[in-house]
């Protein structure tokens, strides 16, 4: 479980199927087979070195997610998993992403502040409310606003400054993950439905 609070930018060593990753805060308690979020995507750390870790990418990682993109030298948002005693500054990311959605947009709004609209696949589209969460390449956002099939969020400076979002291209893919709870809540209402 992941908060969606990024901790360090990392630069990929290695891409895909066998992903390395060059990092230095993330390394600090990380051990062989600990769960560790790139880009929102929760991998198993299983080589770990002074300066990076690997990661396997199943087949079923690269289908659902941005990871098979990167390059060598790409920037990529990592975090570890979260501990009894953190703070839950985000919200809760299974690091289990749902799809990919596409960058329409990231426009200055001034004073470092950006206005950042995502298309979504309609499958999804049902799950995202306004003022609600959702993890975007792994950073927990709140949605300022829907629209046909796109979310809008406005960025601040930090969040900014300190994830992909400053290299990101529009046209490009980003890890889509929807609110566990809304999948469950919507679940437990369709059981109950079929039930009546």
């Amino acid at each position: 479980m992941f908060t969606g609070i990024i901790e360090e930018l990392g630069a990929v060593i290695a891409p895909a199927p066998r992903l390395r990753v060059g990092c230095k805060t993330v390394l600090e308690d990380l051990r062989e087979g600990a769960s560790i979020a790139v880009n929102g995507v929760c991998l198993t750390a299983v080589e770990i070195s002074a300066d990076s870790f690997t990661a396997d990418l199943a087949p079923e990682t690269l289908r659902r997610s941005n990871l098979g993109d990167l390059r060598a030298g790409s920037r990529v948002n990592l975090e570890r998993p979260v501990t009894a005693v953190t703070r839950l500054s985000g919200h809760l990311v299974q690091g289990h992403v749902d799809a990919t959605g596409e960058l329409m947009s990231l426009e200055p709004l001034g004073d470092g502040n950006y206005w950042l609209r995502v298309r979504v696949p309609a499958e999804l589209d049902r799950y995202f409310v306004e003022k609600g969460s959702i993890a975007i390449d792994g950073i927990s956002l709140t949605i300022a606003s829907i629209e046909a099939g796109v979310v809008n969020i406005t960025i601040i400076p930090h969040t900014f400054a300190n994830t992909t979002l400053a290299s990101a291209a529009v046209g490009s893919r980003m890890n889509l993950e929807v609110d566990v709870i809304a999948k469950h809540i919507e679940k437990l209402m369709a059981a109950r439905l079929a039930a009546t």
